[in-house]
This record gives C-alpha cells, structure tokens and sequence, in this order.
C-alpha cells in the first residue's frame, strides 16, 4: 500500500503545513492529494493529519511516516545518482548566472553539497551583471540562468522555482518605520539604493512605481552587504528578497516593511538549454535546490507546483 508517491505528500505535508499547498508541491490537484491521504488513513486506521482551520498538522502516526519518507526519499536520491555514474552521466558543466544577486546566501552551499556528488561536473559561476542573461545560454557562456525570465522560447526550457517576497528595507528609526506597509508614493522621499542593472528588470521600479506615476532618485552598488550598509548608515532605502536580508533583521541592523497591501512577489526560474533539461546531473541539482530551499528560506511561496516552508512575520 505505502508508495514513494505517499511519502512525497507526508513530507510535502510535513513542509507546507497546507493541503493546498502540499498539492502544490507534489503536483497533484488539492482533490487528488485528499482522496491519496484518506486511502493511506483507512488502511492504516490512524488519522495522519488534524486540521486547525486551513492548517494542517502531521499527527503522531503521520509524523513517523514522514521521518520514513525523509530517510527513504534520500536514499532514491543517492540510488539515482549512483545509477547516472553507472550510465557514465557524470561529466559536464555547469556554469551558472545568477540575475538575482541576493541568490548568493542560498546557492553557495547548494553548489558545495553538489560537488560532494558530483565531483566530475565543472561548477562554476559566470560574474558581472548582465543585460539578457538568457542569451548566454544560446551564446554558450552560461549553462544555467537563476532569474525572474520565463518568456517562452524556442531551444530554451524555464523551470519553475519559487515565489518570493521583495521587502522595503530602512535604517532603524527612518521616518517611514512608523508605516507598517509602504506605498508607491513613499519611496519619492527617499533615494533608492539598488544593484547597477537596467530599470526595466527591477521590480519595484517596473511594477510600483512606474504605474503610479512616482518619480525617484537613485545610487548603485553591486553588494548586497553595501547595499544594507548604505541603509543602514541613512543614505538611502531599499528593496530586497526578504531571505537576503533575515539575519540583518534578526541582529536589527536594518528593519523592513510590506510593500503595498498585497505585498511586492517576484518569481524565480531556473533556465537551461532544452537538450540539457532531461541531463540527469542537472535534474538533481534541480532537486537540490527544490529541497534545500523549501526547507531553509524564510517567505517563499509555491511556483508552478513547488510549496511553501515558512513565511516569516515583519517586525521592527
């Protein structure tokens, strides 16, 4: 009866805390992720889940099914890669260009947990900011493009990440503290403080402030530690991924706000070249990176099936 399909929904569960979302994660409709987790509870006649309104929590007998699925699920992982090394699937690059800078915190141990596994593939980073990244793709610069593009096309496969929370980032005791969620009209008060790429691939300028007709000033840097430095120091604001900026929050160096009432979400892809989608070392880094961060970032939300781990309340 027990499937490795029913130990990625109780891990999926145990992760999301959200039928829904859960759904989400291991692509099935919220109906098709019910009907498997009440064939599960009959046969073993034991609740697996109790709900507390649109929450849902593992109970004592789904919690050891999920410390199952995490054990065995690890293992598929291992086999899987061992039977790539078996098929010689092992050599290859990946070079890799990060459009979202702030990508940095949660990539590099992801790249360092991939090299234990992957000794003979070539990774790498591909430095500077560039103005269509995905076109190193087709030029041969780059085998991999972490960034917000999912445009269809041709020769190009964009797989879904995740979906994140762009925060509005201050000096502690700034004027616009006092406002629990900034508007678009706020950051004319201010300089905003930005990486050096084009106007039109930030978010906050092309979704915010260019609808509502607000002006702005800005200054550059390509740090995101210079960029809370200057904040810091009253030089200006900004605007970042709220996983960028967690433990600056946490040691309250810096503070942030929501922008807008709904927020200001981006969405992350990860880009390759169509005939290395199916490459089996590329799919594990895929992988990887689905389990690592759905794990450990603060705020992020499903993306094309992938679910949600926390979503970190602002204070300060």
């Amino acid at each position: 009866m027990l499937e490795l399909r029913h130990l990625r929904t109780l891990s999926a569960l145990q992760e999301t805390g959200s039928v829904s979302l859960a759904a989400q994660r291991v692509h099935l409709t919220q109906s098709a992720l019910s009907h498997q987790l009440k064939a599960l509870q009959e046969h073993y006649q034991l609740p697996l889940i109790q709900r507390s309104g649109h929450a849902v929590q593992l109970t004592e007998a789904g919690k050891r099914l999920a410390k199952l699925a995490e054990k065995i699920l690890g293992e598929v992982q291992s086999a899987e890669r061992d039977l790539a090394k078996i098929a010689r699937q092992t050599a290859g690059s990946l070079r890799i260009v990060l459009e979202c800078h702030t990508c940095f915190d949660w990539l590099m141990p992801i790249m360092d947990d991939f090299r234990r596994h992957w000794p003979e593939v070539e990774l790498d980073l591909v430095s500077g900011f560039h103005s269509d990244p995905v076109a190193l793709l087709r030029q041969n610069i780059a085998d991999v493009v972490i960034g917000s593009e999912n445009k269809p096309q041709q020769g190009i496969v964009h797989f879904p990440l995740f979906r994140f929370e762009i925060l509005a980032v201050l000096a502690p005791g700034h004027v616009l503290g006092n406002k629990r969620v900034l508007e678009a009209a706020d950051f004319a008060q201010d300089i905003l403080i930005t990486y050096p790429v084009p106007e039109e691939r930030i978010d906050l300028i092309r979704q915010v402030l260019i609808p509502a007709g607000v002006s702005w000033q800005r200054r550059t840097t390509e740090l995101t530690v210079a960029i809370l430095q200057l904040v810091a120091s009253r030089r200006g604001i900004a605007a970042l991924p709220g996983w960028g900026i967690k433990n600056y929050l946490d040691y309250e160096y810096v503070i942030a706000r929501h922008i807008g009432t709904s927020g200001l979400w981006s969405d992350l892809y990860l880009s390759v070249r169509e005939e290395d989608a199916s490459v089996r070392y590329l799919q594990d880094f895929l992988k990887t990176i689905d389990q690592v961060c759905f794990a450990r970032l603060d705020g992020i939300r499903p993306l094309g099936g992938r679910g949600k781990r926390k979503n970190r309340e602002l204070e300060g």
